[in-house]
């Protein structure tokens, strides 16, 4: 049987000082909370990434996602402690890549990924890639991360880049349901049936390039349209006096998911925080909603990437 924890919830909740209106937290389906806007720092250069940090965190972000692929971790880590914050207000956000799958060496890029952050537990722990080449070492790898649940090392774990089949393969092998997969998720692509399938097991969506058109993957989607520039979402952002991104970013809120947008530019990272003083309309939700042309920008989860999966994660 399949444990959800104390709390079997999946809802999105503002903040108790509503008068503050600057921060939406999400509980988890094992009763965790997590704030459901979130840095993303996926090519931030590590020069640039520890001044990002700090500056989403005295912006008012409580939510940092990394991932020892991004080999950043460290840097993320020095702009926590910049931040002066204390720990327990933080909610740190980070993942195992393919090359550290299988059940001791999952256990092992938590030390890893610990040891260059720079703190005792992580918030949140998830499963980069289904791998669906080796995946009886993401079953494995998954295994770990319940073994790091259950003794407290972290708080909730999950996946990322999780088609529907992925995920019942998971399900029907291990007994944790993952608290969030991470999905590409924009209003481009919406990915409705990996949605539903979260959403019928409690499991929070949580949206990469959750503005679209901004992150550039090599050899994919080169043709794409960029997100940023639809009239519509223009017109949309116009009516309430928002940027393009800013009301994709409510747009996120309003549906029940997280997204984790990336920036470097303190300017834009304000900008992307501040999403929480206006509200979208029906119509508005439904004008987003229709533009999804069901084509991703990132890399095929079902597609093998031997040289990328074979990838080392240094030690800490």
């Amino acid at each position: 049987m399949h444990s959800l924890g104390v709390d079997t919830r999946c809802s999105l909740e503002p903040n108790q000082d509503l008068q503050r209106k600057d921060r939406m937290d999400i509980t988890l389906n094992n009763g965790v909370t997590m704030p459901a806007i979130g840095l993303g720092v996926f090519q931030s250069a590590p020069e640039e990434t520890t001044a990002a940090v700090e500056a989403a965190l005295n912006t008012g972000y409580r939510h940092i996602d990394t991932a020892a692929a991004y080999a950043n971790e460290r840097e993320v880590g020095q702009g926590i402690r910049n931040s002066g914050l204390n720990r327990s207000d933080l909610f740190i956000e980070t993942k195992v890549w393919v090359s550290d799958y299988g059940y001791d060496q999952a256990l092992h890029a938590w030390d890893k990924a610990v040891g260059k952050l720079g703190v005792e537990h992580l918030d949140l722990f998830i499963l980069h890639q289904p791998a669906p080449d080796r995946f009886e070492k993401t079953i494995d790898a998954y295994k770990a991360l319940e073994a790091l649940l259950a003794d407290g090392r972290v708080r909730a774990i999950g996946v990322s880049n999780f088609m529907p089949n992925h995920l019942k393969q998971l399900l029907d092998a291990t007994t944790v349901i993952p608290a969030v997969n991470q999905v590409e998720l924009h209003p481009y692509f919406t990915q409705p049936e990996v949605q539903a399938a979260n959403a019928e097991h409690g499991i929070i969506t949580q949206a990469w390039s959750p503005i679209g058109g901004i992150t550039f993957y090599p050899g994919w989607g080169e043709d794409r349209r960029n997100v940023m520039e639809d009239p519509a979402i223009a017109a949309i952002g116009q009516v309430h006096g928002k940027t393009p991104a800013q009301v994709m970013l409510r747009w996120h809120l309003q549906q029940g998911r997280s997204a984790i947008p990336k920036s470097t530019n303190p300017n834009r990272i304000g900008e992307n925080f501040d999403v929480f003083d206006f509200e979208l309309s029906e119509a508005d939700t439904a004008v987003i909603n229709a533009l999804d042309t069901g084509v991703r920008s990132g890399p095929d989860p079902d597609e093998a990437r031997e040289e990328r999966f074979a990838m080392v994660i240094p030690e800490a």
